[in-house]
């Protein structure tokens, strides 16, 4: 059996490319592996403050308007106390007048208590409509308001923050009345 030199010891020259080349294909996985590992690093930093920032907006709307549906709730009676107000007769006296003084001081201690947890009051009269604040319930000529102010409140409205708990009913000016055709032949072109 006759062997060959050249197989049985390799030159030191063909070991240390050998090596050379494991090496640099290992280092080439490391640093894929690292730059990997990185881009997930970064990802999931940027998702843990997405996270952070939208439980922190979560936190403040809930805050904000966790009265929501109480409040809601407290708006028909405030309606109610308006409504009693607004109808007792002129001149009241004695007993009368130390009721409806009652029931004035009730609904200002309400209102009060609303504006405190961030319940306002919508009083749009000859504002311009928006119907995102109001609701029309009608539109009437009115020569005293240009079109689209609201020309009467029917029901007040309230909001809560920058949301509506309700809309305020209203009814919408269309202008002045439009002046009934002329007959003859005034004012046309010949």
């Amino acid at each position: 059996m006759t062997q060959n030199p050249a197989m049985d010891d390799p030159t030191p020259e063909t070991a240390t490319e050998g090596t050379e080349a494991q090496a640099a294909e290992a280092l080439a996985a490391i640093e894929a592996e690292r730059d990997d590992l990185k881009d997930k690093l970064l990802r999931t930093l940027a998702e843990m403050e997405n996270l952070r920032r939208r439980t922190e907006r979560e936190i403040a709307d809930a805050k904000a308007y966790a009265v929501t549906s109480f409040a809601r709730d407290l708006l028909g009676s405030a309606d109610n106390l308006r409504r009693a107000l607004e109808n007792v007769p002129e001149g009241a006296e004695g007993a009368l007048k130390a009721i409806v003084e009652g029931v004035e001081l009730t609904e200002r201690e309400l209102l009060k208590t609303l504006e405190r947890h961030g319940v306002r009051k919508i009083d749009p009269q000859g504002e311009k409509f928006d119907p995102n604040m109001h609701q029309a319930m009608f539109e009437a000529p009115d020569e005293t308001l240009a079109k689209g102010l609201v020309s009467k409140v029917i029901q007040t409205g309230y909001s809560i923050g920058e949301r509506v708990l309700r809309p305020a009913l209203v009814g919408v000016s269309a202008g002045a009345p439009k002046p009934a055709p002329q007959e003859g032949g005034e004012g046309q072109a010949s």
